[in-house]
């Protein structure tokens, strides 16, 4: 009897990791992506890159099924972030469901990875500007958690501003960067067998130091 892909998992094709530019914003919590998507560059050998017309640094090679697997990291800034997208999303004539989007999130703990085929930006600018360009929220994402500063409401915004453009104290940072590995297990394991079984496998787990 011959098989078919007919019932297989949509699997990402485009892994997009958000951030700001320049070295100023290096290693800050808003910059989780960007690290996410140069450990997974490194782990490949993937050379990213400046591309002008995807308004990013960019790399791509094949999966082990022969699929092209394409690493972005948008250079736009992170509020215009969707422009950057949304290039390579014509380019290469992508579904919404093949795009992974990697990025920080104040809502949960330090180190833990929450995968999610949908859902609205949550308040983060640079998932506003990619649902805004991609015209539609259903595209799977990959957050990882740098907690949330504690402060007054009358505080809040700048104490925001200056907690996800700040870096990690050193004890976070060990946090960190094994949860940076687990979130390359777990856009390996989405790789092989589907956003799907990948949730069921790595939502809510914490980096272990």
């Amino acid at each position: 009897m011959v098989t078919t892909n007919a019932a297989a998992p949509p699997t990402p094709k485009l892994l997009v990791g958000l951030g700001n530019p320049g070295q100023k914003y290096d290693r800050t919590r808003h910059n989780i992506g960007f690290e996410v998507i140069d450990n997974l560059a490194k782990s490949w050998s993937i050379k990213l890159t400046e591309n002008k017309r995807f308004q990013g640094h960019f790399g791509e090679t094949r999966s082990s099924s022969g699929e092209r697997l394409i690493l972005l990291k948008p250079t736009t800034y992170m509020n215009r972030s969707g422009q950057s997208v949304r290039a390579v999303f014509d380019w290469y004539k992508l579904l919404p469901s093949e795009v992974l989007v990697i990025y920080d999130d104040m809502d949960l703990p330090i180190g833990r990875l929450r995968l999610r085929l949908s859902g609205s930006a949550g308040g983060h600018n640079g998932m506003k500007s990619i649902i805004s360009h991609l015209g539609t929220q259903d595209f799977p994402r990959l957050r990882l958690g740098i907690s949330r500063t504690n402060t007054s409401d009358k505080q809040a915004n700048r104490a925001v501003v200056s907690h996800v453009l700040g870096k990690f104290a050193p004890d976070e940072r060990k946090v960190i960067d094994a949860a940076i590995t687990l979130a390359n297990d777990a856009v390996e394991f989405s790789l092989r067998k589907g956003i799907e079984r990948a949730m069921s496998l790595y939502n809510g787990r914490e980096a272990a130091v």
